[in-house]
């Protein structure tokens, strides 16, 4: 019975172009139960916001800051999991990261204060957050083409089934078992990140070789291309030994291929009658030699992908170079700013419906309405990418246009209908900005596939600073206000802001290609002017003066 060879199961995958499936579904799978595990727990941590503040005696900005520092922590070591993703691989920094949250989730459950749970929650679970999700986002990204934006918002719903899910099952189970345990069972079901990490199986992406047919011959054409190769490197050889004796081997190369060009033609035309008139024998098969020392090569390089995970990108271990794209910075920006709207609603939703008149079993439910709209609208948003012919960040424009008005009307509404209705929009606006502003790299709108491994880890560090600011600065307001609804005002001044910049993402991207078609105009320019420079000499030169064709050359025409 043959044994299955555990490298070629969960080695890297070689593929010849960008596979827009195969073992990428694993990988959404995987990517599914991550969110879950990640952004899902982080949104529902609001369920025990009460429970914080009454165990510890805290206000609500200090209890914020145990959100606030774990996002922080989470979005500000991205540069550091994009280099050891593309040192190590994604595999075991994935796996590395699952074992950092069920660390530190669980440890949390046994903190005497606050200032605890900054350490637990927020810098050990704050780490592990960030080097589960964002390699399984960069290999998802790699593994999908045409499908990139369905598949990963598809994935990406992980978060609003854990939202669903989480916050009216903890709200009733912490009536029975306390807060305490209730994070004990959230650090063992986040353990399972470490075997989502197993499944990331890097993927190279190499191009086909030379296909022989079904005849076991090559083409015509295959043919043609080889033996121009192989004349070319016999006029090379040619020229080195006359070159070597004439003491002008620029002049003496050039004039042997000079004629070996003219000749080419023929030569090839000869070739390929020669291909026709020659049968096929038994068993053989009409091949060019190839030397032993590439084969070898060859094979250690197949060698080297399966002994361990590889980069397909081969890209920096983290490239700042991308800080010089304008376009970029403006995205940037906009990620910046919108990251003020993202955690506060989930965060005080509760305790604003609480505030308006909501029971307080009801009052959870809202964060329940908010995953069912973010499922529809994280679906929603992958059909209409993947069909829209225009920019794809003018579509996540107006959903960020949306989802300040909506975080507006929190702020002027009563009662449950109302609340349930905003909420609903906002989950539903949140699902599509969510789902696809750290995806949306991967588009040439943005810095594209071949930048996204090292962009990422820049972009989400940029968008650190504002994860920050984002639960304290709400907490405040409520403090000073005494009312939940001024959390919601930041956060609609922040995508507010971040609207203008993603609206000038585009211009900004159109000027540096405008300026980078023209620098490649001009060095195309210098580089002719300099080949017909050379051509000119080189015509004066290439035959002797005392050669016929020179004293010939001579009578035509004049001297240079």
């Amino acid at each position: 019975m043959k044994i299955p060879n555990v490298q070629s199961c969960l080695g890297p995958n070689i593929y010849p172009e960008v596979p827009d499936g195969g073992w990428g579904w694993v990988v959404a799978l995987a990517f599914f139960l991550v969110e879950v595990c990640t952004y899902g727990v982080i949104k529902s941590l609001g369920v025990f916001l009460q429970d914080l503040m009454e165990e510890f005696g805290e206000s609500n900005s200090r209890v914020s800051w145990v959100i606030s520092i774990c996002v922080f922590v989470f979005a500000f070591s991205a540069p550091l999991s994009t280099m050891l993703s593309n040192r190590f691989g994604y595999r075991p920094v994935v796996m590395t990261g699952g074992f950092l949250i069920s660390l530190g989730t669980i440890t949390s459950a046994f903190t005497s204060s606050v200032t605890e749970m900054y350490i637990t929650t927020g810098i050990v679970a704050g780490l592990g957050y960030c080097l589960s999700f964002l390699p399984t986002i960069t290999i998802l990204a790699q593994y999908f083409s045409g499908r990139r934006a369905l598949v990963t918002s598809m994935a990406s719903s992980g978060e609003s089934v854990a939202m669903f899910v989480f916050a009216p099952a903890f709200t009733t189970l912490k009536e029975h078992i306390g807060w305490r345990f209730c994070l004990v069972i959230l650090g063992i079901i986040q353990a399972s990140v470490i075997g989502c990490g197993v499944l990331l199986r890097p993927i190279v992406i190499e191009e086909e070789p030379l296909k022989k047919h079904d005849d076991e011959t090559l083409s015509v054409k295959e043919m043609q291309a080889v033996y121009e190769l192989e004349n070319e490197q016999t006029r090379t050889s040619i020229s080195s030994d006359i070159s070597q004796g004439s003491q002008d081997s620029g002049v003496t190369s050039l004039s042997a291929s000079n004629v070996d060009l003219r000749n080419a033609e023929g030569e090839t035309k000869a070739l390929m009658e020669w291909k026709d008139k020659v049968p096929d024998k038994d068993g053989e098969d009409i091949s060019l030699s190839i030397p032993s020392a590439q084969v070898s090569e060859d094979k250690g390089e197949l060698a080297e992908l399966d002994r361990g995970p590889v980069s397909s990108t081969g890209s920096k271990l983290l490239d700042f170079s991308v800080l010089k794209d304008p376009g970029f910075i403006c995205y940037s920006l906009f990620g910046l700013f919108a990251t003020l709207g993202f955690f506060a609603p989930q965060l005080y939703i509760i305790e604003l419906s609480k505030s308006r008149g909501v029971e307080s079993t009801m009052a959870s439910y809202m964060l329940s309405v908010m995953a069912v709209a973010d499922i529809f609208g994280r679906l929603l948003i992958g059909v209409v990418l993947n069909k829209v012919r225009f920019r794809k960040t003018l579509v996540l424009l107006g959903c960020v246009v949306l989802m300040s008005l909506v975080l507006v009307a929190f702020t002027i509404v009563w009662e449950f209908w109302g609340l349930a209705i905003c909420s609903g929009f906002f989950g539903f606006i949140m699902g599509t900005v969510g789902s696809t502003h750290i995806p949306m790299l991967a588009e040439e709108d943005v810095v594209g596939i071949e930048k996204m491994p090292s962009s990422v880890g820049v972009y989400v560090f940029i968008q650190s600073f504002a994860a920050l600011a984002g639960p304290p600065l709400g907490g405040m307001l409520v403090d000073i206000t005494d009312n939940y609804g001024a959390a919601f005002y930041s956060c609609a001044a922040g995508t507010g802001l971040s609207a203008i910049c993603l609206a000038l993402v585009g211009p900004a991207k159109s000027r540096t290609c405008q300026r980078g078609s023209r620098v490649q105009e001009n060095a195309e320019e210098v580089k002719i002017s300099q080949n017909s420079d050379q051509a000119d000499f080189l015509e004066v030169d290439l035959a002797p003066e005392d050669s016929p064709v020179g004293q010939g050359e001579d009578q035509d025409s004049c001297v240079i």
